[in-house]
This record gives structure tokens, sequence and C-alpha cells, in this order.
């Protein structure tokens, strides 16, 4: 059973008004690797963003990217093995979602489409019209309602280990979600929480919301992904939580979308760090492939 649980929880998965709304700012140069390589840029902020303390962190230059996390994770379990190679050809713009580390709790529960409008008003502060988003498990299911409600704003969508239909999770995964609790969160993953947020009923408000709303997924009309016209890259493992056939109905379904399917589990393919395969070379063809996707025609 803790096989089920552990991918339950992984998905689990303008200047001036930028100045007005930041709690906490933090800009400098990350420290390169030899004394060759150039300084990736780095920042880190609070953004007032309806009714939340929204935290962000932006990472080197160049198109936008903006990263979107898994459930239960943070900027860095989802994506902190990625990101100093995505930085080196992007401006990446990493969101924490709802009650996820840094960002506060706006007390109410926590959905798609608000984690969405949550996104996209963080971007109007920062002043940026366009971007790209890349969203893995809930975060893509997030990344897909931004495509759906704002294609205004979006140039390229990745969605990576996401759904949009009960029946496309492994058998069991929702029944075995009925009698999930905090202890079956990985390990890595709470403690990634409790390093930046020190305050356990803040881990388990945010398991909680989680929970909750997988609890009450109601399945998407086929028809909201066949409305995203933006270009997409729909990318899933061959063993994941979500069944390969629903990555590739998906597809389908999103006009033009292309569709990756690699050998790993729930985000091993891409670095995630309760998934992440030591050594593997899988990551590197990940990376390969969505660079080569976000900046082709």
């Amino acid at each position: 059973m803790k096989k089920i649980f552990q991918p339950i929880l992984l998905g689990l998965g303008v200047a001036v008004a930028l100045l007005a709304s930041c709690g906490k700012k933090n800009a400098q140069p990350m420290e390169s690797s030899t004394p060759t390589e150039k300084a990736v840029f780095f920042e880190s902020g609070y953004s007032d963003v309806n009714g939340l303390k929204m935290y962000y962190e932006i990472h080197g230059e160049g198109a936008p990217l903006v990263l979107i996390h898994g459930g239960g994770s943070t900027i860095q379990t989802s994506f902190g093995n990625i990101i100093p190679d995505l930085a080196k050809n992007h401006k990446l713009i990493a969101v924490e979602l709802q009650a996820h580390g840094h960002t506060s709790d706006r007390g109410a529960p926590e959905t798609f489409e608000q984690d969405a409008d949550d996104v996209v008003t963080l971007l109007q502060n920062l002043g940026i019209a366009k971007a790209s988003f890349f969203g893995f498990s809930n975060g893509g299911n997030t990344t897909m309602q931004i495509g759906i409600r704002h294609p205004e704003i979006v140039d390229k969508l990745v969605i990576a280990s996401a759904f949009f239909k009960r029946e496309g999770m492994l058998p069991g995964f929702f029944d075995n979600m009925e009698n999930a609790t905090l202890e079956n969160m990985p390990a890595d993953l709470k403690a990634a929480f409790l390093e930046v947020n020190p305050d356990s009923t803040k881990l388990l408000a945010m398991f909680n919301h989680d929970k909750n709303r997988m609890q009450g997924f109601q399945d998407w009309d086929e028809a909201l992904l066949q409305s995203i016209q933006a270009p997409s890259l729909v990318i899933n493992g061959d063993q994941d939580v979500v069944q390969n056939s629903h990555a590739a109905l998906m597809a389908a379904l999103i006009p033009g979308a292309r569709l990756m399917i690699l050998p790993g589990n729930h985000g091993s393919y891409m670095g995630q760090v309760e998934g992440a395969y030591k050594g593997s070379k899988t990551t590197e063809l990940t990376l390969a492939v969505i660079d080569e996707f976000l900046n082709g025609e």
C-alpha cells in the first residue's frame, strides 16, 4: 500500500506593482561552479496574490518559463535537480502554491482553477505579459487550467504526469486516498516543507488541502482540453501513477500536442526528489526534448 500512497502525495502534483506587492525580495547572482562560468541571476520574494503571500523565485535570464510544483511539494523537491540546467536558457519563475512551502494559506479549499488564477496574478504583479509553463503532477493540472482559463498569457505548455479524469490514474488510487494520513507522506517531502516552514500544523493543513482536493476531484470535460490552443508537450513515465493510455488521450485531445513517454516512475525522468534515479541519463534526455520544444517554432 505504501507504493500507492507515495505517488498520491507526490502528485498532491510592472516594477511599481512588484514593489507595492512584495513583502520580501532578494536579488543576487548565483555563484557559478567555475570561475569562467557566467553567474546566473537569482531573485526571491513574496507577492500579494488573491489573499496569499505567494513565494516565488526567479532564476536565470531569457524567455520566461514558469515552474509549477506537484502536490505536497516545494520548488526544490519538484525542480531543484533541473533548475540549474533550465536556467541556462530561460528566465525561470518558480512558484509555491497555496499552503505549500513558503506560501501562506488563505483558509479556503484548494482548486486547480484557483491555483491557475493565482499563478497568472503573480505574473501580472511581476510585469510578465506572456510565458511558457512547466507543471509537474498536480502542477500539470494547474498548467492545463492556465491554458484553458488564461490563453492570452500562454506561449507553450509542458504538462508532466498530470490527469484530467479519475480513471486515468492507477487502479486503487482514489480508493486508497480515503485512508491516506500525514504518516504516509514521503519523508523527503515532509522534511523539505519543514525546512522552509517549520510549523507542523501548517504541514498538516497543506496535506489536508491536497487530500481533500483529490478526494473531491470531478472529471473534466474533454472539451476543456480541446480548447487549449497553446503548443503543448505531454510527458509521462512508463511506470507512472498516471496511466500511459491516459497521457496519450490528453495529447490526442489537446490540438497539435506532442507526447513523450519515458522509462521511469512519477517524476524520475525529471529528477523529482522522491523519484530520481541516481546516475540516470533520462533526465538529460527529458531536458533536451523540453528545451527543443520550447525553443522551436
